[in-house]
């Protein structure tokens, strides 16, 4: 059996906690197609080895248990957790973009604001 160091066993657990968000969260809301389905898994894994360490560091600390749990099991539950929130945190952002919904709420903001000037 091969040795395994430290960081080996980060990118393990960052990897398996990342795999497992995306793929609870394609089997939580199904994608329309097999295109959708690939994208939605990719951008899960990226986001869940990117910000898999800091999630996980952020969780524990808001539950209190960073000190009951090992550095690698916050960093899977970090990685799940980031994996499976990160296709919903691009859809609101979309769905904020789309239409020109961004553009209608400035507009609103500048005619309260003139409202008031005069």
């Amino acid at each position: 059996m091969t040795y395994l160091s430290d960081p080996g066993w980060l990118w393990l657990a960052k990897s398996a906690g990342a795999i497992a968000g995306s793929a609870i969260s394609l089997a939580y809301i199904l994608p329309q197609g097999r295109r959708e389905a690939a994208v939605r898994f990719a951008v899960g894994v990226a986001c869940g080895l990117v910000f898999g360490g800091t999630v996980g560091l952020k969780i524990a600390a808001e539950l209190g248990i960073e000190e009951l749990i090992n550095v690698t099991e916050m960093t899977m539950m970090g990685a799940a957790a980031a994996s499976l929130c990160a296709w919903w945190a691009l859809g609101f952002v979309k769905r904020f973009f789309e239409g020109n919904r961004f553009g209608r709420w400035i507009d609103q903001r500048r005619k309260r604001s003139g409202a008031h000037d005069s």
